[in-house]
């Protein structure tokens, strides 16, 4: 990435009012982060953000968050797999494949449960856990900041 790709990207954040943007290319990888007056940078290549510790999940109506009828996610630890960049999201590899996962389904630490497109480029996201998909967060096609919640896992 040369300098004025760099200056490019600042604009696109500062343009739309992006709090946080990342982009990962060849090897490289670049993490804009503006925190109110104080913006920053930070860019490595290689970094890879550890996973989240396991917490409870308050959502307004539980039976609707968690899309599995009569099970309250406050009543039990969950781990939410959060998206690392901003983009838009999409819980299939195209239009009319089937999807990544299901409510219900079991995941594999490391298995792919949906794909964020952004700038062009479709990032697989996978599962930092083994556990069971009990809620599904945002819908088909729809935008995603950064640390976004996508799905709730009940840790094995």
């Amino acid at each position: 990435m040369n300098l004025d790709e760099l200056k490019d990207l600042l604009e696109v954040v500062r343009a739309h009012g992006l709090t946080e943007f990342e982009l990962e290319r060849e090897g490289f990888k670049i993490r804009i982060r503006r925190d109110g007056a104080t913006p920053g940078l930070a860019a490595a290549a290689g970094f890879v953000p550890g996973p989240a510790a396991p917490v409870a999940v308050p959502p307004s109506d539980p039976a609707a968050a968690s899309g599995v009828p009569g099970l309250d996610p406050t009543a039990v630890d969950l781990a939410i797999v959060k998206s690392p960049i901003v983009g838009t999201f999409y819980r299939a590899p195209q239009p009319g494949a089937p999807l990544f996962v299901d409510l219900g389904q079991t995941v594999r630490k490391g298995q792919v449960v949906c794909i964020i497109e952004a700038m062009k480029l479709m990032n697989e996201i996978e599962s930092e856990y083994d556990g069971e998909v009990i809620a599904v967060y945002v819908e088909n096609g729809k935008p995603v900041q950064f640390g976004e919640r996508l799905f709730a896992v009940r840790p094995r």
